[in-house]
């Protein structure tokens, strides 16, 4: 009876070991979560039942930065935990940028996306920073596929795009395609940039990157060429074990 009893208790030490460093390894779901958690600029803000982005924030920038910030264009749920800057005097859009306002281009543009920070940015020729904005890549397992549907990591380049009708040929695969990707522009084979309404703060597709609808369209008309001399390069950085939030670029200047 004694030896059973040290058995079981052995069984429950070693249990209690195993949960307790789990939970020590296990990060925040969303972004927001983990920059609230672990970032004193912001606090963590709990949606209650009611709560509309809109009621939360009646200025529209206002509320454009702070979704930018969680990187999420969904709508509010009871329960979701978003993080909230404790000072708003000095927030802008570039200010927010969580990448290098210039970098080394050889003269060609770039896109670039980070997993690990749930962000692209877009650089002209001359290395300067023009834009940004959140992003969800491929989630690290799809159920649906079962495997690991993360983005692939290295440089590519863009090499066809298409307007608002844009629609995928695989996804969802019950209905053997059909999926809407606004303003796609591909660089991997089937994967692509594409606008989406389901940016939700982790990474979340099928390999894709997501984007903002309206940032998307920017990119695909005002960004984007396809012309073979005009290309532009996409890098697709490697995910981390936990999210980032300061710059993993060098920054650098043209010489």
């Amino acid at each position: 009876m004694k030896q059973l009893v040290r058995k079981q208790s052995l069984l429950l030490g070693c249990l209690f070991f195993f949960l307790t460093g789990i939970s020590s390894n296990v990060f925040a779901k969303t972004y927001g979560q983990y920059l609230c958690s672990n970032h004193s600029d912001y606090a963590c803000y709990k949606v209650t039942r009611g709560d509309t982005w809109e009621k939360l924030y009646a200025d529209e920038q206002t509320r454009d930065l702070v979704k930018r910030i969680n990187r999420v264009n969904v709508p509010l749920q009871s329960g979701m935990v978003i993080a909230v800057p404790k000072e708003y005097v000095a927030l802008n859009y570039f200010s927010l940028a969580p990448f290098p306002a210039k970098i080394a281009t050889n003269g060609q543009k770039i896109m670039i996306f980070d997993p690990s920070k749930l962000a692209w940015a877009a650089y002209n020729s001359q290395g300067d920073l023009v834009r940004w904005g959140p992003a969800s890549g491929g989630n690290t397992w799809c159920a649906d596929v079962r495997r690991s549907c993360r983005t692939a990591q290295g440089e590519f380049s863009i090499y066809r795009k298409q307007g608002k009708g844009c629609i995928s040929g695989k996804y969802p695969l019950e209905k053997g395609g059909g999926a809407p990707m606004p303003y796609c522009m591909f660089f991997n084979k089937g994967f692509a940039f594409h606008g989406s309404p389901t940016v939700p703060g982790y990474n979340a597709s099928h390999g894709c990157v997501r984007l903002y609808v309206e940032d998307a369209q920017w990119l695909n008309e005002n960004f984007v060429s396809t012309n073979p001399n005009e290309r532009v390069k996409v890098k697709i950085l490697p995910y981390q074990k936990q999210y980032q939030h300061q710059s993993a670029i060098t920054t650098t200047t043209n010489q």
